[in-house]
């Protein structure tokens, strides 16, 4: 089907479910190792350190690769790298099942971080460029919820075969479900055609031609103040997802079950959130305010609990509240980024842009580990508020400079 053809309620519902489902998939290779690491480190006899390590590889490589891929979406199209990316991570699964040795670890980390680094590129310029624009906000809503479905699922589905066989079995498991997820999207491959291919190589060599080259979107201002902005979420994140459950112990005393409470509360407000946020985001053009609003109720939600003056049961429900408002933001977010993406830029934008994610993944569990060591649990939530707040501020940064180039635009 062409693309220049009006897509349809059932073709945007499809490609919707099918991007959605490989998010999935990439969120749950994020915590392919976490759940494993009481046994990953008795068996090869490994420090807490090391097996931080491997998440940090995860990511970095991840974070580097991802604004390259960026540049491949637009050569070769977006389908092509995500049938790639999909192949890597179960690759990276059968890889790690197999290890005998920290080393092999680590070529599995790397390996997974190389297929992960594909998904955020290839995703939103197949959502950009095959669902209708009044449905934008609905496929970046239900993006976000296919996401933090993986990073929900994981850590069941391998601890639970861990535990029934052992943590080889698990993995070679959780290898077969990436390749069912890629026999699926083969098998609706028309779908998830682009056809830019030949228009973006095209249009590289025109610019070129006339001055220009591949690497003109980097002198955009918008597209770092939205590095920038995934960054400083991405610390609020991951301070959440590695240190929110022992901070709430130490803070108010609660038992390891209330405080994982506390962090599934966080998950499912966040994707309650994400399906609000993307009706929201439907119905409005300035995406900035909505996300400027949504992170400083987060932020204000985070303090409090910082401040340690509220019940333990209010600290749970607080929790939902932080990832409801960060679920909010999220599709806002992503249409943000849209607007202020350049055309025919599409994975370029996104690739560069949705590595500061990875970054800020990548330090954070750093960052937080310090202020836990130190014996200041508190101020785990004190930065998440202090980043969710500085985050907003890049958001309307981001927002004023789009509707001020339109504006220009208008006028010429």
């Amino acid at each position: 089907m062409s693309t220049t053809t009006a897509p349809t309620l059932r073709q945007d519902a499809q490609v919707i479910t099918l991007v959605g489902i490989a998010h999935g998939i990439s969120h749950f290779f994020h915590l392919i190792l976490a759940p494993l690491f009481p046994w990953l480190k008795e068996a090869f006899s490994l420090s807490y350190a090391e097996l931080g390590l491997l998440m940090t590889v995860f990511f970095v490589v991840s974070g580097i690769g991802q604004a390259l891929a960026g540049f491949v979406v637009d050569r070769v199209g977006a389908r092509a790298v995500l049938f790639a990316g999909i192949a890597f991570l179960g690759i990276a699964a059968l890889v790690l099942s197999q290890a005998q040795s920290y080393a092999m670890l680590l070529a599995g980390s790397m390996l997974a971080g190389v297929g992960n680094s594909v998904f955020h590129p290839a995703d939103f310029t197949l959502l950009n460029k095959r669902v209708s624009i009044p449905r934008l906000g609905h496929a970046f809503s239900v993006h976000g919820i296919s996401g933090n479905l993986g990073w929900a699922s994981a850590p069941v589905f391998l601890t639970s075969l861990a535990g029934l066989f052992d943590w080889r079995t698990a993995l070679l498991c959780a290898a077969f479900l990436p390749f069912a997820v890629l026999a699926l999207l083969f098998a609706y491959r028309d779908i998830l055609q682009t056809e830019d291919r030949h228009a973006a190589t095209a249009h590289g060599k025109t610019a070129q031609g006339q001055g220009g080259n591949l690497l003109d979107f980097l002198r955009l201002p918008s597209v770092w103040m939205c590095f920038a902005f995934f960054l400083i979420t991405a610390l609020a994140l991951g301070g959440i997802q590695s240190f929110a459950s022992p901070s709430l112990r130490s803070l108010y005393g609660m038992s390891l079950a209330s405080a994982t409470t506390g962090y599934t509360a966080y998950m499912l407000a966040s994707a309650a959130g994400m399906v609000w946020g993307g009706f929201l985001a439907s119905k409005t053009t300035r995406h900035d305010r909505t996300i400027a609003i949504a992170f400083t109720a987060a932020g204000m939600f985070a303090l409090v609990i910082a401040s340690g003056v509220v019940s333990p049961i209010m600290a749970i429900i607080l929790m939902g509240a932080i990832g409801f408002g960060a679920g909010i933001a999220g599709p806002s977010r992503d249409l943000l980024i849209r607007a202020a993406a350049p055309k025919n830029a599409t994975g370029r934008v996104y690739g560069v842009v949705y590595s500061g994610l990875d970054t800020g993944l990548s330090m954070a569990p750093l960052l937080f580990g310090a202020v836990m060591d130190a014996g200041h649990p508190g101020w785990v939530f004190i930065g998440v508020g202090v980043f969710q707040c500085m985050a907003l501020l890049t958001a309307l940064g981001v927002g004023s400079n789009t509707a001020r180039k339109s504006t220009q635009a208008q006028a010429a």
